[in-house]
């Protein structure tokens, strides 16, 4: 696969993952920036623990009864992923809001 394909998909996840963030900071607001980075990074491995089950469940033929499916997992895991940058640079450059 060429590399501009790859790109075009790739932008078109993260533009899909920045509207998953606008519609739940519309619902949530910012609550993010309430927790500590080593929340966030809890937050991720929730999210990864939840793809393994769906993975599990998938694998012996049984549908998912709650979840809103593995793409909606990993778009969160994306934008948490993007908190925590955010986080470790405002670590960096002092600005931390909680600590």
């Amino acid at each position: 696969m060429p590399i501009d394909d790859t790109i075009r998909q790739y932008n078109q996840i993260v533009a899909e993952a920045q509207e998953l963030l606008k519609a739940k900071d519309h619902d949530y607001g910012e609550s993010w920036r309430d927790m500590r980075l080593p929340s966030i990074t809890d937050q991720i491995l929730i999210k990864v623990k939840r793809i393994q089950r769906l993975e599990e469940l998938a694998n012996r033929g049984e549908e998912a009864r709650v979840a809103e499916g593995r793409e909606s997992e990993y778009r969160d895991i994306i934008n948490y992923c993007v908190f925590a940058i955010i986080r470790l640079r405002e670590e960096k450059a002092g600005h931390a809001a909680v600590e």
